[in-house]
């Protein structure tokens, strides 16, 4: 691949945006002042800011494309969209689904992971089946199943061991006893879920990493019963947010950062086939969608079903309903999805990661995307 120098940029690194130069050989970030080879690439960033690339850990799509239906052209679709987003790695979200249709989808994104030229797809999150019947969301009902390691241990055969993250109810029955197995593989997340409190601790205390869009689709916080919501509050486990400003008010949000901190918050998109699309009718798994002023509801009972948020959007979001700079919302996207799933060469500009780069320019507006150092989305060549 060679060497390449990223020049008239700032870089954010450390925690803080700065002047600086980005050196780049085989894909890996270099210490700045490297010798790079007479041949070196010379990339010209005209004054935009290099940040490390966003990872959506949950989406179920985008650009017309759903991940339960995607052959390998539609995931190469959907993992060029996301680069168009800044995005430059991303799990596909697989909803509850039968069990011949997920080996099916397991096996179809086991092998778009080589062939994609986007976003990278970095493995699949199982959103189900162990989920609860009354927190459904959009999970078909007839599909939902009690915790089974077995059944878990055949969809990780089936994606090559590409599964790397899964969604599980705790009060499902079955659920508990696989926690502390699937964990030592994985990261859980608990989530799709009126588990009570007590029974959402001992789901943390087995090995739970993580909580699925938090606040939505579980039981929610009461004095008396602190019930799952307070479990993943107390606790210091990670927290995903949609920052959509439809699944969580501004203040929530806020809340949210402040209970759990900066560091344990990951914002995801949980976007489905209509995002980057107008209104209109879409799918999400075998469900019939409708999009509304850009809001994804069930057609059935207009119960909402994901979302339309890309990650930039997300960024600005947070950015806008917190106030903060740029230097403390970009971890949500960046170093806490990469520390949840174990990704140690992903997430910052530091010496030895993975050169996934995303340019913004003044304006939040992703110029360019890189991964390991190949531009897979903009225009900036060689001067």
């Amino acid at each position: 691949m060679g060497d390449i120098k990223f020049t008239n940029c700032k870089i954010f690194a450390g925690g803080a945006i700065r002047e600086g130069e980005l050196h780049v050989r085989d894909g890996k970030i270099l210490p700045e002042g490297n010798p790079l080879s007479p041949e070196a690439q010379i990339v010209d960033l005209g004054g935009c800011t290099a940040v490390p690339g966003f990872i959506d850990i949950h989406t179920h799509g985008g650009s017309g494309v759903d991940v339960n239906s995607a052959d390998e052209a539609g995931f190469d679709r959907i993992s060029r969209f996301f680069a168009s987003n800044g995005v430059t790695g991303w799990l596909c979200s697989v909803l509850t689904d039968t069990r011949e249709t997920t080996l099916k989808i397991l096996d179809t994104a086991r092998r778009a992971m080589g062939s994609v030229t986007g976003a990278a797809l970095l493995g699949v999150h199982l959103e189900g089946p162990f989920l609860s019947p009354e927190y459904k969301g959009a999970m078909p009902l007839e599909l939902l199943r009690h915790g089974d390691y077995e059944l878990y241990r055949e969809y990780q055969e089936a994606s090559g061991g590409n599964v790397r993250y899964i969604t599980v109810a705790p009060e499902v029955e079955g659920v508990l006893d696989a926690i502390p197995k699937i964990s030592r593989e994985i990261p859980v997340a608990i989530g799709h879920s009126g588990a009570d409190y007590e029974t959402a601790i001992a789901a943390i205390e087995a090995g739970a990493a993580s909580c699925t869009h938090t606040f939505n689709a579980m039981g929610l916080f009461h004095q008396h019963r602190p019930a799952i919501m307070g479990a993943v509050l107390e606790r210091p486990i990670y927290c995903e947010a949609i920052c959509d400003g439809r699944h969580l008010h501004p203040g929530t949000v806020r809340m949210l950062l402040a209970c759990k901190g900066w560091d344990k918050v990951v914002a995801i998109t949980d976007s489905i086939e209509a995002a980057g699309l107008p209104d209109g009718n879409y799918k999400l798994g075998i469900n019939d969608v409708v999009v509304v002023n850009g809001d994804a509801l069930l057609a059935s009972t207009g119960v909402r079903a994901g979302s339309t948020l890309t990650s930039i959007e997300a960024l600005r979001n947070i950015m806008r309903f917190t106030g903060a700079g740029l230097e403390r919302a970009l971890p949500l996207l960046t170093e806490n999805p990469a520390a949840l799933l174990g990704l140690k060469t992903k997430g910052r500009l530091e010496p030895g990661y993975d050169a996934d780069i995303t340019v913004l320019d003044g304006a939040l507006n992703v110029r360019a995307t890189y991964v390991a150092g190949e531009l897979v989305y903009g225009t900036w060549g060689n001067l």
